[in-house]
C-alpha cells in the first residue's frame, strides 16, 4: 500500500510534518510518495495535477492532505479510488476554491484540526465531518500543529494501522 501526500500552500512536498508522517508511513510498511505543488497556486489546477499522478498508480493507495493539500486530497478521492483519505486541517469550504461540496465513495476519512488554527476556522472541519459522518480529531495546536505533532503521528499511525487489517 502506498502514502500519497499533497502539501499545503505555503510548504513543500517534503516539509518537517510530512517527513515526519512519511518516516511513520514507511516503519509501518507502506511506501510513500509526496506531490511537489511549489509553483502551482491554483488549489484545482493541484486537483488536476493529483488526479493525472493517480492515472498511474497501480497501488492501493492512501491520501493524506494539508491544509490545500486537504482540499486537493479530497477533491481527488471523487473520482480517483483511494482506501483511506487522511487530513490535516484541510482547506475545506474556502471561499475561492472551486468545490464547495465533497462527495465521495471513501468510507474512511479522519481529520485532525487544531482548535487555535488561525488560517483555517475549525468549524470547517466540524461542518465536513458532521456531513460526511468521519472521524475528526480536535487537539491543542495551530494551523501547522507543529507544538502536536507527536499526537499527530500517534494518531496517524493508528488509522495506517487499522488499514492494515
Amino acid at each position: 500500500m502506498k502514502v500519497i501526500f499533497s502539501h499545503g500552500k505555503e510548504s513543500g512536498p517534503w516539509g518537517s510534518k510530512i517527513t515526519q508522517l512519511a518516516n511513520e508511513a514507511k516503519t509501518l510498511g507502506f511506501s510513500v510518495d509526496s506531490i511537489d505543488y511549489s509553483d502551482i497556486v491554483s488549489p484545482d489546477e493541484r486537483v488536476s495535477i493529483l488526479n493525472h499522478y493517480l492515472e498511474n498508480e497501480t497501488q492501493a493507495y492512501i491520501l493524506v492532505g494539508s491544509s490545500m493539500g486537504g482540499y486537493v486530497s479530497l477533491v481527488a478521492a471523487k473520482t480517483s479510488k483511494p482506501i483511506a483519505v487522511f487530513l490535516l486541517a484541510p482547506a475545506l469550504f474556502m471561499p475561492d476554491y472551486q468545490h464547495q461540496t465533497y462527495t465521495t465513495q471513501v468510507k474512511n476519512i479522519n481529520i485532525i484540526h487544531g482548535w487555535s488554527d488561525e488560517i483555517i476556522p475549525v468549524e470547517h472541519s466540524i461542518k465536513y465531518a458532521q456531513q460526511a459522518k468521519c472521524a475528526l480529531h480536535l487537539i491543542a495546536g495551530d494551523h501547522r500543529l507543529n507544538t502536536s505533532i507527536e499526537q499527530v503521528k500517534t494518531l496517524f499511525k493508528a488509522f495506517l494501522l487499522s488499514l492494515k487489517k
